[in-house]
């Protein structure tokens, strides 16, 4: 069993899956490539999305390394209806995790698909990165350390790595910006 590093995207223009990252986020993405560049990584997962992807690509180039695509690393739909209200929803999702809107998901069954991912790369050799979004890692997270709830998502950086030892059980932050 190894560690498995949970990457938060970087800088993107938008929330749909194929926003492109910003200026900054390409910037970024050099940086996390560099933060990686002494690590011996055996794999790379990414959401589908376009800035996930984006995110960790010079890294896997530098690594000669493909990236994985995996759906259930794909951002939590909290509704499919436009609520004006939506970051109190959010909160409230912390909150109850059962909670589900209209056309989304609990924050329970988000944390269920990326869990099944991350604790499947825990189980191979090497170190694993997973590339997500912060409303499902945050999700994660929160299995693992009581304390990580809404305040700590809105708290979290583009990009943002936090890494998963499932000896202990548990996560830490290892990003520096």
């Amino acid at each position: 069993m190894s560690n498995v590093y949970l990457i938060r995207h970087c800088q993107a223009e938008g929330q749909e899956a194929e926003a492109a990252l910003t200026d900054e986020g390409t910037k970024q993405a050099e940086a996390l490539a560099r933060f990686f560049n002494g690590i011996e990584v055996k794999r790379i997962i990414s959401s589908p999305f376009k800035r996930a992807i984006e995110s960790i690509k010079p890294l896997a180039e530098r690594k000669e390394l493909d990236i994985h695509i995996n759906q259930n690393l794909s951002e939590r739909v909290l509704s499919t209806e436009n609520l004006p209200d939506w970051l109190d929803k959010l909160e409230q999702s912390f909150i109850n995790m059962e909670l589900v809107f209209e056309g989304g998901e609990s924050a329970k069954e988000a944390e269920g698909r990326i869990a099944e991912v991350v604790e499947a790369a825990s189980e191979k050799e090497g170190i694993t990165l997973i590339v997500t979004h912060g409303g499902i890692m945050s999700h994660f997270l929160s299995k693992y350390d009581a304390g990580f709830g809404f305040g700590e998502w809105q708290r979290l950086s583009n990009p943002d790595v936090y890494v998963f030892d499932r000896n202990k059980k548990n996560v830490e932050r290892v990003w520096r910006e």
